[in-house]
Order: C-alpha cells, then structure tokens, then sequence
C-alpha cells in the first residue's frame, strides 16, 4: 500500500502514524488547551523555510482535513531577502510537501544587516509586522508561527539568564499594532527533537538561518553561536541529571506563587510585596 502513495502521502501518513505520540497528539492538545482555532478563523500559516514551520504547515493542513471546526488557511513565505539557493529549497519543499504557498518580497535583511541596532532583534520585528501586514490585507485574523515548546522553554531560561526578569512565551496573544489580528503558537508542546526525528525519517532538507551572519550553513544541520544555543546546551547538561528539567521548566509559568514573588509587572505597572505587606 505504502508503495503506491506519493512522497508528500508518506510524508503525512507519517505524522498521523509512525509519530503520533510525539508530533500530532500534542499539537491537538495544544490546539484545544489554549483554544488557538475557532470556527470562521483565516489562519495565514508563517512559513520560514525551516524544520519548524514547515511541519507545522502540515499539522495545520491535517487539522483542517480532520477537524469539525470550518476554518481557512493561507500560506505565507516572506523573503526577506534569501539568496537564489534558499529561495529555491523553500519552493521546492513546499511543492514537494503539497504546500500552496504565496510569497512576497520585503527589504528585511537590507535593513537589518545595514543598522546600528541588533540586527536579529530588528529583523524579528520587521518581519513580524510584514507578516500581519499580508495576513491582514488577505482578511486573515490570525498567524501562525513554528515556536515549538523547546524554545518556549529556552526563551523562559534566556529571560531569567540575560534579561534578569521572568517572562515566557504565550501559547497566543493579541497584536497591539494590528486591531483585530492575533498570534498563535500551534507547536507550543512539540518538543524540537521530535521535529528533528520526522525530518530525518523522511530524509527533508530545509533551510536553516538565511542572513549573511549564517549564510555559510544555511541547509546543514549546525546552528549559529548563540545565547540561545548556550541555553540549549546547558539544559541538554541538566537532562542528563533530571530528565524532567524542560517539563519542569515549561511548567513554572503555570504555577507562579505571586505570594512569594518579591515584585511583578501588569499592564506596564510594577507592583512590590511591600505594597499590601502591612495589610496581611
């Protein structure tokens, strides 16, 4: 039966079969938990020519295949300026993957890699605002991004490490600068080695930083010298000792002790023990 299904078949088959456990079932929870899929939505699935977003494209994909819950899908790849090379792998993945893609050009790399700031900080945003900008435009109310829960519990880490302040990453959140759209994290439970392992099963290449600071790497499997690479490394270190250390983590944003915590912000406004200790 295997024999006479197409790639892009096998490759799907292999989601819903051979990784269930590790790839489907906890995006469907994800999905139902934090309620990220409501019927009427139009969804534009960001598309970065990565492992990640291309597998959360067809987790979307199967979920509107599947699901009771009528919803749309548009497809979205911004080029931000990728070479020849890595424009042309990320069109030739997603018509092998079935994917109906629609791309648009932008000036992000120009920008970025020629200002005074950190150009990854700008290029996070600029790109952010031109993919809710197209999103928009296309009468979409949501876009979907790839961050899988290794990065949420990377980004929690990297928060406490290096910005010396406890801030995770939301499975959705509003835009303040798009009324009316919202950001979604689909793969906010799928761990990134799972992702790897369906890569490589299925024998998939994809893109993996297309700036001129990664350039050279840009379809291997290497990861740039990062913060975030040291913070991956040291939790790969403490798995070694507690094996539960990522569950653990991802888990402490669910459970703040606010009566322990010596101060925190809301809307903007700092709040101190000190202001209610009198009162107790």
């Amino acid at each position: 039966m295997e024999r006479q299904m197409e790639p892009c078949q096998l490759i799907e088959r292999s989601i819903i079969k051979k990784y269930r456990k590790e790839l489907w079932t906890p995006f469907i929870v994800a999905v139902k938990r934090y309620e990220l899929v409501q019927a009427g939505d139009k969804i534009a699935v960001c598309i970065s020519g990565g492992k990640d977003s291309m597998l959360m494209a067809k987790l979307m994909q199967e979920l509107q295949r599947h699901s009771d819950v009528p919803f749309e899908l548009a497809f979205l790849v911004m080029d931000p300026g990728y070479n020849e090379i890595n424009r042309q792998k990320i069109e030739s993945n997603a018509a092998l993957l079935n994917i109906p893609i629609t791309i648009f050009e932008t000036d992000v790399f120009a920008v970025a890699n020629n200002s005074d700031k950190s150009p990854c900080y700008l290029c996070a945003r600029m790109r952010r605002g031109y993919l809710y900008s197209k999103a928009q435009s296309l009468g979409c109310n949501k876009i979907a991004l790839g961050h899988h829960f290794s990065d949420v519990v990377e980004t929690t880490v990297m928060s406490m490490f290096y910005g010396a302040q406890l801030q995770a990453m939301p499975p959705k959140l509003h835009s303040q600068n798009f009324e009316g759209m919202e950001l979604i994290r689909p793969m906010y439970m799928v761990k990134e080695a799972d992702i790897k392992a369906w890569r490589d099963y299925n024998g998939l290449h994809f893109i993996q930083c297309a700036c001129k600071f990664t350039d050279t790497c840009t379809s291997c499997n290497n990861e740039n010298r990062s913060k975030r690479v040291e913070v991956k490394e040291l939790i790969a270190k403490l798995k070694e000792v507690n094996q539960y250390v990522e569950g653990n983590i991802f888990k402490s944003v669910e459970n703040v002790n606010l009566e322990t915590v010596v101060a925190y912000k809301k809307d903007g406004v700092k709040h101190h023990f000190l202001d209610t200790y009198d009162e107790k």
